[in-house]
């Protein structure tokens, strides 16, 4: 199955729904629209990456989200991994990545109320 995104902008902020599998022949769709995104919106300040519709995530895809997490981090930005299906929340568990995304997106937020 192919890769399709859905890009919904607000004010500050986007949200991108992720249709399809995640691998190594599709990360980089995901990869260069976050891209694009950072480079042309000023003033983001949360990206939200929807799962609704994952169907598989491979390691290419896991490696992928770490690099746009690095992405957001470095640009300032929230990133939050929505409405994750079993297969996906079960990897990032497995993987130690779940606890990696949960503990960044907890410090963003409790810098952001420090200010």
């Amino acid at each position: 199955m192919k890769l399709t995104l859905a890009v919904h902008n607000t004010a500050h902020s986007t949200r991108i729904r992720v249709s399809g599998d995640l691998d190594y022949g599709t990360t980089s769709l995901l990869v260069d629209t976050v891209g694009e995104l950072l480079t042309e919106r000023s003033g983001l300040q949360d990206l939200h990456l929807d799962f609704t519709e994952l169907a598989f995530c491979d390691s290419a895809g896991l490696s992928g989200l770490v690099m746009i997490h690095r992405r957001t981090s470095a640009a300032g930005l929230r990133l939050h991994l929505d409405e994750r299906p079993a297969q996906l929340e079960r990897v990032l568990t497995i993987t130690g990545l779940l606890d990696f995304f949960t503990a960044a997106a907890l410090t963003a937020d409790d810098e952001s109320d420090i200010g």
